[in-house]
């Protein structure tokens, strides 16, 4: 069933525990990562990345990730992840997902600020909502590359910052990064109590592929609501596919390579969701 992003993150919440929200490129990681949540019955958020969106097709993938959301047995929202084009935003609205990751992470505060504040309009005239990010999250999304530590939150500025934007959901920066980790991530446990001390709305955490599981309990503990995850999606999609392209070549077997895919992206997912619920 579709619902709205803030409900899951609330529910997730509630339960002591986050949502896991998964960059999906095509039907197999997306029916992979719903199974995976029905069999756990946890809420679940499909992502698009900006890449696959400005895709050709990423209308379509759009519309086939709401279909999966309609029909899925679980709570299940569609989100277009770090944008930071208003056209594009205004797009996706128009397609039907359900929140937008407006990133302004790397402007300067009062124009990230005012930047996510016209996402929050564009989105409130559709029913939608809206991520922001304060301080940055270095790395690529869509590549796995080695990744230093970017700019982290200022505990600070995020209440007047979620204030003056309206913002449903903020991600941090607290040590975290997009893609692989340079050396053992040391997050700033201190810093993410001084946000969650000031902001009210629930806090995500991107970049969530490598990081262990008493990091991301103890994330949750302080406050997370929202965990991020794609490099460990895609690397296990790739593993799969060149164990079995031979096997599915030999055959033709394009449906069973299909299947065997989105059972690899299943048990990638549903080990994430194991750790996020401890």
């Amino acid at each position: 069933m579709i619902v709205r992003f803030s409900e899951i993150l609330t529910e997730r919440r509630r339960r002591g525990t986050a949502a896991g929200a998964f960059t999906c490129y095509n039907l197999a990681t997306a029916a992979g990562v719903v199974r995976a949540a029905t069999a756990r019955g946890a809420g679940v958020i499909l992502l698009v990345g900006e890449r696959s969106f400005r895709a050709e097709g990423g209308d379509f993938l759009v519309a086939a990730l709401r279909a999966i959301a309609v029909r899925a047995p679980v709570p299940t929202a569609v989100q277009l992840d770090h944008v930071a084009d208003l056209e594009l935003i205004e797009a996706a609205f128009e397609l039907g997902v359900g929140a937008v990751m407006a990133d302004g992470s790397r402007l300067p505060l009062d124009e990230n600020a005012a930047f996510v504040r016209r996402a929050v309009e564009i989105a409130r005239r559709h029913g939608g909502e809206v991520e922001a990010e304060l301080g940055h999250v270095a790395g690529d999304e869509d590549v796995a590359q080695l990744a230093a530590v970017g700019a982290l939150t200022d505990p600070a500025e995020a209440a007047a910052f979620v204030e003056r934007t309206g913002a449903a959901c903020l991600a941090v920066s607290i040590g975290n990064v997009h893609g692989v980790y340079r050396r053992s991530p040391a997050l700033d446990w201190a810093r993410l109590e001084a946000i969650r001390e000031r902001v009210g709305v629930p806090l995500s955490l991107h970049g969530a592929s490598g990081l262990p599981g008493e990091d991301l309990r103890r994330a949750i503990e302080r406050g997370i609501a929202k965990v991020n995850v794609n490099t460990e999606l895609r690397e296990r999609y790739l593993e799969v596919l060149a164990d079995r392209l031979q096997w599915a070549r030999d055959g033709a077997r394009v449906l069973e390579l299909e299947l065997v895919l989105a059972d690899a992206i299943a048990a990638a997912a549903g080990a994430k969701l194991d750790a996020l619920a401890g």
